[in-house]
């Protein structure tokens, strides 16, 4: 009687055991691991995942990474990406949608060296220009084309030098400009020993071609099903309050992010000084998209000259259904 009885409470454990097991998501960053996405990292950290009974697996991002290609081929569930890049693979049949939108600003921009004869965009042409490729191009390729610069070199067009993981070109005279983004590149070329005042900085948002950055994007399909929704509406929830945590303490969200950063290639100066500039662009959003802004960004692609990023406004791109349920 006694066994018969043991066995029936081993049963039940188990059963409750399997009842309450949390559910797997997989995140692939855009980037490498950074204070550009904080909010993740303190959400895993603070356990606001584990209050929403999930297991979120965060996968760093590089130079040769596309969060696009990873989601396709389900690699992760749900992925850290631009606008720009999720409706340029929609277009082509990828049918990611916009979930979530941490990121209310955009912190793109192009970087030039004054004594390499740039002082205003009217100085391009005839000019290398490094540019970020796996989808970071589209925002600078529609801003040559508004601009009618051709992007194949020459006297009337730009050079388009494919630029890695550092800012290395417009440092030893490579490229007169490189792509950099507020809370990241741009220090790294004043820490390499240009001033400020040697510098001429272009906002992709003062120029009029601004796009969403650092959304959160599912495959449509996925969200079809119920219980993957169910799984976003607790992941989305959960990241937001990462987010608005490290807003309020930046300086013990950017060292989360050097705790789990296993390549040691972060310093904690940079990661502190990183954090205090992605705040000013989280500020603002709760996390549901503004239609408004989605529409900025859309006919920014679309207006790019002869070769627009897309070529009509995309359907279903993007959904308040997780958001709405989230928040």
């Amino acid at each position: 009687m006694k066994l018969k009885n043991s066995l029936s409470a081993l049963a039940l454990s188990l059963v409750a055991g399997v009842a309450t097991a949390a559910d797997d998501v997989t995140l692939q960053l855009k980037w490498v691991t950074q204070a550009q996405f904080a909010g993740y990292y303190v959400a895993q950290e603070q356990g606001f995942y584990k209050e929403e009974d999930l297991n979120v697996t965060i996968k760093p991002g590089g130079p040769d990474i596309a969060p696009t290609q990873v989601l396709a081929g389900g690699g992760a569930d749900v992925t850290v990406e631009w606008m720009p890049a999720a409706l340029a693979a929609r277009e082509k049949g990828l049918a990611m949608v916009n979930i979530a939108q941490p990121f209310k600003s955009s912190g793109m921009m192009l970087t030039c060296r004054k004594d390499s004869g740039v002082a205003s965009t009217d100085d391009f042409a005839g000019k290398t220009l490094g540019v970020w490729f796996f989808g970071n191009e589209f925002p600078f390729l529609s801003w040559m084309g508004k601009l009618g610069l051709s992007t194949d070199g020459g006297d009337d067009g730009v050079e388009v030098l494919k630029q890695g993981f550092n800012v290395d070109p417009i440092v030893n005279g490579q490229a007169a400009c490189v792509s950099t983004m507020t809370y990241n590149e741009y220090w790294q070329v004043i820490d390499a020993g240009i001033s400020p005042d040697e510098l001429v900085t272009f906002k992709y948002e003062d120029q009029g071609v601004a796009t969403l950055e650092d959304g959160l994007y599912a495959l449509e399909e996925n969200l079809a099903d119920p219980a993957f929704e169910d799984k976003m509406v607790r992941f989305v929830r959960a990241s937001m309050q990462g987010w608005k945590w490290a807003e309020e303490n930046p300086e013990e969200a950017a060292l989360i992010v050097l705790d789990n950063d296993e390549t040691g290639a972060q310093t904690e100066e940079h990661q502190i000084r990183m954090m205090g500039e992605v705040a000013k662009l989280t500020t603002g959003s709760n996390g549901a998209l503004e239609e408004a802004d989605y529409e900025r960004t859309v006919e920014s692609l679309l207006s790019g000259g002869s070769d627009p990023v897309i070529s009509k406004v995309p359907e279903g791109a993007w959904t308040h259904a997780i958001t709405d349920k989230a928040l």
